[in-house]
């Protein structure tokens, strides 16, 4: 298994105890066996740079003069400690503790944080506590407050601290993940609902000249009609097709001004000007025997011949 290797250490009181920690997880996983003065003389080649290459020198001279000899490589670490830390780094430790805040990062992240700087730094109980209140957000700050049994202790605050944090993120998420479905079922119902077909509008459709020639197309099994009769010249005067059955009755008293037909009024007209005016149109009538006696005729017309039996 890789073990990391300490930092080099240059004299900053600030980081006299994270090179303490990894040299002593070090030593312990690889340099366990070792005696004492390999131990030490292994921690001091990661000691350069600044004052700390000043106390080296010293600290090795007094080794091979025997003036020092260090019953565990604990002890080398105490003095180590002693010359670089002492209160100089319980104040790095404490003013590092008062600018922690949790902002954006989770819980769990600024917890961990949080306890490597109160470490060292002289904080504990009551002000530990408060400490961790100030750095903490405040919407969780108030939910564990105002709860029915705030906690009390730091271990307290922690873990229940973490749990609310770890919640309300994964409320945050469902959240999310539902209006996602809200949005995309909402899209596709409005996608669906423009697919729909639209109300057929009636229109009137001109006759071709080839279906014109052929006479009126058979009215069997229609039950209600308008029929509008066309005057045209020569042989292109015929008898419209029939109405659309789902077009919607508008207006069944009354036909357009504008071209004669039917299911439209004047002002929504597509054919404006392509038939002629009202006066030279006939609508066929229901009820009665006029109608079968109508139906009939145009039944047996011949090509060419006269429409006068509709006046």
């Amino acid at each position: 298994m890789e073990v990391a290797k300490p930092a080099i250490f240059n004299g900053e009181a600030g980081r006299v105890g994270g090179f303490v920690t990894a040299c002593r997880l070090y030593i312990k996983m690889r340099l366990r066996g070792n005696t004492v003065e390999e131990q030490v003389q292994w921690a001091l080649t990661y000691v350069q740079g600044g004052s700390a290459d000043v106390w080296k020198e010293n600290v090795m001279d007094k080794i091979e003069a025997g003036e020092v000899e260090f019953e565990s490589v604990e002890e080398f670490f105490t003095c180590l400690k002693k010359e670089f830390g002492g209160g100089e780094e319980e104040s790095v430790k404490a003013a590092e503790l008062r600018k922690l805040e949790q902002g954006e990062r989770m819980m769990e992240e600024f917890v961990q944080e949080f306890k490597r700087a109160a470490r060292g730094s002289g904080y504990e109980g009551r002000p530990l506590v408060e400490e961790f209140k100030r750095g903490m957000n405040g919407g969780i700050r108030r939910k564990l407050m105002e709860a029915e049994n705030p906690p009390t202790s730091i271990e307290q605050w922690y873990r229940r601290a973490m749990a609310l944090d770890r919640n309300w993120r994964e409320s945050r998420r469902e959240e999310k993940r539902l209006k996602g479905r809200k949005e995309t079922g909402g899209s596709i119902q409005k996608q669906e609902r423009q697919n729909l077909p639209r109300p057929l509008v009636w229109q009137r459709r001109q006759l071709m000249p080839q279906q014109a020639t052929m006479g009126p197309a058979p009215m069997e099994g229609v039950e209600r009609m308008n029929a509008v009769v066309v005057r045209g010249q020569g042989q292109n005067a015929g008898i419209s097709p029939r109405r659309d059955p789902f077009a919607m009755e508008i207006d069944r008293g009354r036909n357009c001004f504008a071209c004669g037909g039917f299911g439209h009024m004047a002002r929504h007209c597509r054919n404006w000007g392509q038939g002629e005016r009202v006066a030279e149109n006939r609508r066929v009538e229901y009820g009665g025997g006029r109608i079968e006696e109508i139906m009939n005729n145009m039944n047996n017309l011949k090509v060419g011949e006269n429409l006068e039996f509709l006046n």
